[in-house]
């Protein structure tokens, strides 16, 4: 529908014996009737007929990132383009007698067609987006936070571009002007570009990942990572809540993250029981032969009288003089005890396994002395890993009155009633 097509629509009026003063307005009624019939028969095409075809090739489809583009409805903005842009080109010469109405029809065309190609260029990337989520990769290296940035830059030049149009200036030099409200800008995007830079140390770093477990006191959460965008980091909680992270605080504060501990076999236990000072002893014979009975250390038994018994005559100490003289402790033979329990023990990993077991002593404190047991469960499913500790700790704390040994605790009202009562 150019210029020549309206003059000789003109002329073929003119010839049917319409007058000139006729003949023009009923040519630009045409005109702008039969272009509004191609812009709805174009929209009908491609929303009906076009998108239909499509979705129907799509659904025999076997791959998955098609039908992923189709949810995103780029199809169905991609046909309320077409006709904009038929208006757009058509509408200066349609419209040639009346300069105004087309240079209005024409602006708001523009800015029309910048609006659906930014809504469409986000359909796209948020597909994209979905379609990368899919593959493996995306759980090492999540780009959505790339994918919101680039977002971010496309709606900023679309603004940019709809406001020149309106105003009638050069995109270049808006944004030339913009340069003295730089500082408002960063200001008002500070979190946005934070987030921006966090983001992508975090994700070359492979510090944190979609699926991790990490805790972080300061920000309340200790749970599973959830989403990594631009601006935040979803946690869920072990309490199912959600703790909403920012992602440069993740670059700017101490977090902790148990990726290590979840690909290894093992996960660490280190707690300690506090033993009450004055029940520690040297064993008498009576006190070894009663460990004797108890199979998992009577060969250490066995072996350390006849050790001991050979060093205290090379010395020739008295039988009676106990200080001098080499003697097995009952605190000793415990932590023995526990040690060789540990690594029968199917749940825990033995020293010989590469990983760490140890029964030690803590700094002796008012409140006793700490008994520290260092080691790894095979299980790193937390359910699972508090119930190897606690059966762990409960034979512990049964099995040392076996030893003489006790439990330090601070006095309750019921042992000052006992003490009153006696």
């Amino acid at each position: 529908m150019n210029s020549s097509f309206g003059l000789k629509l003109k002329e073929i009026l003119m010839n049917w014996g319409l007058s000139e003063q006729l003949a023009a307005p009923l040519k630009n009624t045409i005109v702008i009737l039969g272009l509004i019939i191609i812009t709805f028969l174009a929209y009908f095409i491609t929303k009906k007929v076009l998108f239909n075809v499509i979705r129907s090739f799509v659904k025999r489809s076997k791959a998955t990132w098609d039908d992923i583009l189709l949810n995103r409805k780029i199809l169905r903005r991609v046909s309320h383009l077409i006709p904009a842009l038929i208006i757009f080109f058509f509408s200066r010469n349609a419209l040639i007698e009346y300069p105004r109405v087309s240079t209005f029809i024409q602006t708001g065309s523009y800015i029309y067609i910048i609006l659906i190609g930014m809504l469409i260029l986000d359909s796209f990337l948020t597909a994209l987006n979905e379609i990368y989520s899919t593959l493996p990769a995306s759980k090492e290296r999540p780009i959505k936070g790339y994918i919101q940035s680039i977002k971010i830059v496309i709606y900023f030049i679309g603004v940019i571009i709809i406001i020149s149009v309106i105003i009638g200036k050069s995109p270049t030099k808006l944004l030339a002007s913009l340069g003295a409200i730089a500082a408002i800008l960063i200001l008002v995007f500070k979190d946005t570009i934070l987030g921006l830079v966090s983001g992508i140390q975090l994700t070359a770093n492979q510090m944190v990942k979609i699926g991790d477990w990490i805790s972080m006191p300061s920000r309340n959460a200790d749970g599973t990572v959830l989403e990594i965008t631009l601006n935040t980091v979803k946690v869920q909680n072990w309490d199912r809540t959600i703790s909403t992270i920012p992602t440069y605080a993740l670059i700017s504060e101490s977090f902790q993250n148990w990726k290590g501990m979840e690909e290894s076999e093992g996960r660490r236990i280190a707690r300690s029981v506090n033993i009450d000072l004055k029940s520690i002893k040297f064993c008498d014979h009576e006190m070894l032969e009663k460990f004797k009975k108890i199979k998992l250390i009577r060969e250490y038994i066995t072996k350390k009288q006849i050790e001991i018994e050979e060093y205290n005559k090379k010395l020739e100490v008295d039988n009676n003089d106990k200080v001098s003289r080499r003697n097995l402790t009952n605190i000793g033979v415990f932590r023995k005890y526990i040690e060789i329990y540990l690594e029968n023990n199917p749940k825990i990993h033995g020293a010989n396994s590469g990983y760490t077991l140890i029964v030690r002593h803590l700094q002796p404190t008012e409140k006793g002395l700490p008994i520290q047991v260092y080691c790894f469960s095979k299980d790193q499913a937390w359910a699972k890993y508090e119930i190897v500790q606690a059966d762990l700790f409960d034979h512990i704390l049964a099995v040392l009155p076996e030893f003489e040994l006790r439990v330090f605790q601070n006095p309750t009202g019921e042992d000052f009633k006992q003490l009153t009562q006696s």
